[in-house]
């Protein structure tokens, strides 16, 4: 039953990156509202209780939905939604298992070197990405302390946001949007599936 969940999913994926790829607005309206929704489904009936993860998840479904409007608030809410979804996820994963000290001098090096390359160019939105940044890179160094299936949906949802942040810079890459979406549904898949894994195993 909850592998329906998992298939659904990668239908309205497939139909997410066709609209992002191809700027289809509606198309993008219709399935990126649904992508954490179909995770959660998955995550609920694999686990039947509500825990840090699905509550990331549903933060990750309002900020899917406030970064489809233009504009900087938009854009900030967006940020804030998953900034929740990062405390959500990190808390998690900090209770499961004790995050490996190489993967947090790793990460915190990465943010300080990252956040340092774009500061002149993210301008009013420099301490806004400093905070939410740090979360995420605390997150993907917790998920390294999971398993590997989590540790490389940690490290995807950073390149995912690392490319956001690119774009908030001025740098523009080719192909950004559908690399950043690419990325973060792998992402999201990748540490939900972990969690359940990790939650069934002995």
């Amino acid at each position: 039953m909850s592998r329906r969940w998992l298939r659904a999913f990668g239908v309205v994926a497939a139909v997410e990156l066709v609209g992002v790829a191809f700027d289809l607005t509606v198309v993008q309206w219709l399935a990126k509202p649904l992508l954490a929704p179909l995770l959660l489904g998955y995550l609920y009936t694999a686990r039947r209780r509500v825990d840090p993860v699905a509550v990331g998840l549903v933060f990750a479904t309002a900020g899917d939905v406030a970064l489809l409007l233009p504009g900087r608030p938009a854009f900030l809410v967006g940020m804030g939604c998953f900034l929740v979804t990062q405390l959500a996820f990190l808390t998690a994963f900090v209770r499961h298992r004790r995050p490996p000290v190489p993967a947090v001098v790793a990460y915190l090096a990465l943010w300080a070197v990252a956040n340092a390359l774009l500061w002149e160019g993210l301008g009013p939105l420099r301490l806004p990405v400093l905070g939410y940044s740090l979360a995420l890179s605390l997150m993907a160094a917790a998920a390294a302390g999971v398993s590997r299936r989590a540790a490389v949906g940690g490290a995807l949802f950073l390149g995912s946001d690392l490319l956001i942040g690119l774009g908030a810079a001025g740098v523009a890459l080719p192909g950004q949007g559908l690399l950043v979406m690419a990325t973060y549904l792998a992402a999201l898949l990748l540490i939900t599936t972990a969690w359940v894994a990790a939650a069934q195993a002995p």
